[in-house]
């Protein structure tokens, strides 16, 4: 990256067609991050006093691809700590501390609180956690964040008790993701025609989030064993292509005859296109429930009581070979999210108040997802 053609870069102000603007850098640490962010960017669109940066602090092959793919302006970490932007965008507590700006943290799955009880990679002799933990929101003494966005009233009430100093920070705003698959139940049809699911098919998807106790590792066999009776669309976490690449996660599904969803994009129109979702304890099955799919258990491990994951495997039974035992889980969007379909109106008042400018005069946009092939 030449740093010296951005707006940010010497003699960058002579270079510029549009000047003036506000500006907004969204910080991309992962995969799984930037793509929830791009739920929150389309806020900010026909806005021609933003200019958006994006930067990547640590390089790695998933997210550097996925920042070319969605065009937007990528500037190096050191250089974005070089200058003060005016709102900071993130769905990750990395690098919160060392962010240049304001910042709006937003979950990066459903809901603010984890559904796993300890951090995975420090055992089960580990203290506790729920994702909204003190040492977690807490730098130094302070709370980094200028905005913590939550999705749900009961999430405020566990930030109270575990960190007081942040309920400042704390906003209440629902889940644009879940908004933003709500928004699209209309056009089911023509997300099955677009994963190629002919009239009269029945198409299940396998969902599954990352670690050894995912739906993945704990039952690779369903790829074959459903793909005999439906068509069958593969949901795998972003995590499992960043840390094992493409050209394996395909290798592994090559003899499975199967739809693989792209990380990036087109999860969410599986899910609503599908008849019956089989998956686990991640978020992809939670926004399944939540949008009134036929949901089935492949595995569950133990997760937080109280947790959304919980909940779900208290309503859901597991996958034994019959598909037809899927239910559904009536009002689970409410377990989500306490503002529904009110998300892209409150996340936008918070990001334009950080940015110091008056909104603008037309409504928040939650528009349909898009089905990613």
């Amino acid at each position: 990256m030449n740093w010296f053609i951005t707006p940010l870069g010497v003699g960058g102000a002579h270079r510029v067609t549009v000047p003036g603007c506000r500006k907004v850098l969204v910080i991309v640490p992962s995969l799984v991050a930037g793509a929830r962010l791009l739920d929150l960017l389309p806020l900010l669109d026909s806005d021609f006093r933003v200019q958006t940066y994006f930067t990547l602090p640590e390089q790695d092959e998933a997210t550097a691809r996925f920042a070319r793919e969605v065009g937007g302006l990528v500037i190096p970490w050191e250089m974005a700590a070089q200058h003060e932007f005016d709102l900071v965008l993130t769905a990750s507590y990395r690098f919160i501390d060392r962010a240049p700006g304001p910042v709006l943290v937003l979950p990066h799955g459903a809901g603010a609180l984890k559904s796993r009880p300890r951090v995975r990679a420090a055992g089960q002799a580990a203290r506790a956690v729920h994702g909204l933990d003190r040492q977690l929101l807490m730098r130094d003494g302070r709370v980094p964040a200028s905005v913590i966005a939550l999705s749900h009233d009961q999430e405020l009430d566990v930030l109270a008790e575990s960190c007081p100093e942040a309920l400042p920070a704390a906003v209440v705003a629902g889940d644009i993701c879940l908004d933003r698959m709500r928004a699209s139940l209309p056009f089911r049809e023509q997300y099955r025609r677009a994963l190629g699911v002919e009239a009269g098919d029945a198409l299940v998807t396998i969902s599954s989030t990352w670690t050894a106790e995912s739906t993945f590792y704990q039952r690779p066999e369903l790829y074959r064993e459903l793909a005999r009776h439906a068509r069958v669309a593969a949901v795998l976490h972003p995590n499992i292509w960043a840390a094992h690449g493409e050209w394996q996660v395909r290798s592994w599904l090559a003899d499975c005859d199967v739809i693989v969803v792209p990380p990036e994009e087109g999860w969410r129109a599986a899910m609503i296109a599908s008849d019956v979702v089989v998956g686990d304890h991640g978020s992809t099955t939670q926004y399944a429930a939540a949008v009134g799919a036929r949901v089935l258990l492949a595995t569950c491990p133990d997760v937080r009581p109280g947790s959304l994951a919980h909940a779900l495997s208290e309503a859901v039974p597991l996958y034994t070979g019959d598909l037809a035992d899927a239910v559904t889980v009536p009002e689970f969007a409410h377990l989500i999210s306490s503002r529904l379909d009110r998300s892209g109106a409150i996340l936008r008042a918070a990001m334009y108040r950080l940015l110091g400018i008056p909104e603008p005069a037309h409504a928040a946009p939650i528009s349909p997802v898009r089905h990613g092939r």
